[in-house]
C-alpha cells in the first residue's frame, strides 16, 4: 500500500467559484485560486518524490488556522495544544475540492479516484494544511 504525505505552508484557502467575462462570455478561475493551486502542485513535487498513486485513494487533509491575535494568550496556548476545531470560512469541501483538483495528472490520474475523504480544521500556532494520500 503506497502512501505519500507533504505540507502546504501558509493559511488554508477554498476553491473560488469560477468568474466569468462580461466580454467574452467565457468562465475563467479566479488568480487567487489559480496561485494557490501552483501552490499546491509546487509543494507537493518538492516533497515527495511518488510516481503517481494507483487505483483507489484515501485522502486525510487537516488545514490548521492562525489563531485570531485579539486571543488571550492562556486561551491561545490551548487553541493550538487541544487541536480545537476552527469553525471559520472556507468551508471543508472547498479545501478539499482546491487540493484534490490541483494535484489531478501529477499525484493520480483524476480525483475521481478518491474514495475517502477526511477534511479537519482545527487553530494551529504555525497556518499549514497537511495532505496524505493513500492507495486503497
Amino acid at each position: 500500500m503506497k502512501s505519500t504525505k507533504f505540507t502546504i505552508p501558509g493559511k488554508p484557502q477554498g476553491k473560488g467559484r469560477p468568474r466569468f467575462s462580461s466580454r467574452s462570455g467565457h468562465a475563467y478561475t479566479p488568480a487567487q485560486t489559480a496561485d494557490y493551486e501552483n501552490k499546491v502542485r509546487l509543494y507537493y513535487s518538492r516533497q515527495t518524490r511518488c510516481t503517481p498513486l494507483q487505483g483507489n485513494i484515501r485522502a486525510d487533509i487537516t488545514a490548521y488556522f492562525p489563531i485570531p491575535k485579539s486571543t488571550r494568550k492562556a486561551k491561545a496556548i490551548l487553541l493550538a495544544e487541544e487541536h480545537t476545531p476552527c469553525p471559520k470560512k472556507p468551508d471543508a469541501d472547498n479545501i478539499a475540492k482546491i487540493i484534490l483538483d490541483s494535484l489531478n495528472g501529477l499525484a493520480y490520474t483524476d480525483d475521481s479516484a478518491v474514495i475517502y475523504l477526511t477534511v479537519g480544521k482545527l487553530y494551529g500556532n504555525t497556518p499549514r494544511v497537511e495532505v496524505t494520500l493513500t492507495e486503497v
